[in-house]
């Protein structure tokens, strides 16, 4: 699958504490890639520097490159504005603005003037408005009242406003960090079904972060498994979860409870706390935890390399 996204050699400190190292990855074209691992592996960071919303928090610093379709989000003369309608946001907590339910879904248009491209190709911003929130399941459960304060809307409906909001401005990448994280149980299904079905309807790009498990098989096409701030595997879907190469990976996969017996993984103790990522382990990040330790991860920090149809950093890949 041709990548949409190229991700080289990207570090990130916020002021000297380092948040990602030498990541490299591609991001498969329409479809959608599930980032995972542990709090404070670098996981927002890695998504908000995608889209350089990173560079908004103070103290920031971001090196490597971020190609979209060969161009480097990063590079000189490259208009930010541009960028970020390309790649929209989607936040872990409903955000809507402090205006009406329509103006939420036409803002991004009239910040980034596309409604003067509207006008000029006899679009109407109305009907914009109406696709959108049709899109995102809401239209009506609103339509009687889209000049009402959008914080009237249930948690669930703001999710989705946002969802409307970020889909407004045509983006050709979603970037969804935890989006179901703060909706009960009876709406994270919800929305994460629409979710999927936008994304196949539209043909976008998405990239996912999630904690929960359940809904990486759900959901995804590809996987990323990141590990105080290094990617430690990546791959399809199915590959990764049919014979995983890094031992994180295995231990987090089998701690999804499955509900036939003969499908069920052998769970797998991970004695010890993660490190810190401000102060990570000499060798493999992940040698303190491992129980397939060799003397050779404590020393020696693994490259990461393609195998078998995915890449992994771990010194056993060949063996596992």
């Amino acid at each position: 699958m041709k990548p949409c996204i190229q991700i080289q050699n990207l570090n990130a400190w916020y002021g000297d504490e380092q948040a990602l190292k030498d990541i490299s990855a591609d991001i498969p074209n329409r479809g959608i890639t599930v980032i995972i691992g542990p709090s404070g592996c670098g996981k927002t960071t890695l998504l908000r520097s995608i889209n350089r919303i990173i560079e908004e928090t103070d103290g920031v610093r971001v090196t490597g490159r971020i190609l979209l379709d060969g161009v480097d989000v990063y590079g000189r003369g490259v208009d930010v504005t541009e960028v970020r309608t390309r790649m929209g946001l989607l936040a872990p907590k409903p955000s809507p603005l402090p205006m009406s339910i329509y103006d939420n879904v036409a803002y991004g248009r009239r910040i980034h003037g596309l409604q003067r491209l509207d006008k000029g190709n006899g679009r109407n911003l109305d009907r914009i408005v109406e696709r959108y929130l049709r899109a995102a399941g809401l239209w009506d459960e609103v339509k009687d009242r889209l000049w009402a304060p959008a914080s009237r809307l249930s948690t669930g409906q703001q999710q989705r406003l946002c969802l409307a909001r970020a889909l407004a401005v045509e983006p050709e990448v979603l970037l969804c960090d935890e989006p179901t994280s703060a909706l009960d149980v009876s709406v994270q299904a919800q929305v994460l079904n629409l979710i999927r079905y936008l994304q196949r309807k539209k043909n976008l790009t998405y990239l996912f972060i999630t904690h929960d498990l359940h809904v990486i098989r759900h959901i995804a096409d590809w996987i990323i498994v990141m590990y105080l701030g290094k990617e430690v595997e990546a791959g399809p879907i199915e590959a990764v979860f049919e014979r995983p190469r890094h031992p994180y990976t295995e231990a987090l996969l089998a701690a999804i409870p499955k509900a036939d017996p003969g499908l069920r993984r052998e769970r797998i103790l991970l004695e010890g706390d993660v490190p810190s990522p401000i102060d990570p382990p000499s060798g493999c990040r992940f040698h303190t935890r491992c129980p397939e330790v060799q003397a050779v991860c404590r020393k020696m920090e693994p490259e990461i390399r393609e195998f078998d149809g995915r890449r992994a950093a771990c010194h056993l890949i060949e063996v596992r």
